[in-house]
């Protein structure tokens, strides 16, 4: 798996760990949540969406976002490690799937507010023009194909709903909550001594 989609945490998330004590949180939260194939919850929340956010990189190493959106369930999940989005017609800049033909590097982000909840997607893509692809999806110009390497859920406190700010937003007079998720014993062990 790192050879497909590299290792999950750098040399800079790794001094920045050291630094906010938190090195040990983030290796727990790898060990209970890092997958490498589609889960059930994951399929259903996938199904569920009417947006995703790509990522790509570019030739020159450059990373690029797209904002992309349909019906709910218009990503198609094809089994427990490939994902299909359409590509319908856009600003013809081509980014996206240009970047994809080539580097295949991509990342995806699904962002379900009614839970809140996120979920983080990384893996290798292709474009697919043939035609039984793109007929699978109606009014698509292409296909991306993407193969899951890793995907792994995020706490979706940050997340505001409609036109609500989070309650975990630290502002002036205002005492954020502590996450739910801080509280289990699988993970009060690691959390950072501050």
């Amino acid at each position: 798996m790192t050879e497909h989609v590299g290792d999950l945490y750098g040399e800079g998330a790794r001094a920045l760990q050291d630094r906010f004590d938190s090195r040990r949180l983030a290796d727990r939260l790898a060990d209970l949540t890092v997958h490498t194939e589609l889960t059930d919850d994951d399929i259903e929340l996938i199904g569920a969406q009417s947006t995703v956010w790509l990522s790509t990189v570019d030739a020159q190493g450059w990373p690029d976002v797209s904002y992309k959106g349909g019906d709910p369930g218009f990503v198609q999940v094809v089994g427990r490690t490939e994902l299909r989005i359409p590509s319908y017609d856009g600003n013809g800049m081509m980014r996206s799937m240009g970047n994809i033909a080539d580097t295949g590097r991509v990342g995806l982000l699904f962002v379900d507010t009614a839970r809140p909840w996120r979920l983080r997607v990384h893996g290798t893509a292709r474009v697919s023009s043939d035609p039984s692809d793109v007929a699978a999806h109606h009014g698509a110009q292409a296909v991306i194909v993407v193969t899951v390497g890793r995907l792994f859920p995020n706490c979706g406190r940050y997340i505001h709903q409609g036109d609500r700010v989070s309650e975990y937003v630290p502002r002036e007079g205002h005492e954020p909550l502590v996450p739910e998720w801080k509280t289990y014993d699988v993970v009060a062990d690691v959390l950072p001594r501050n």
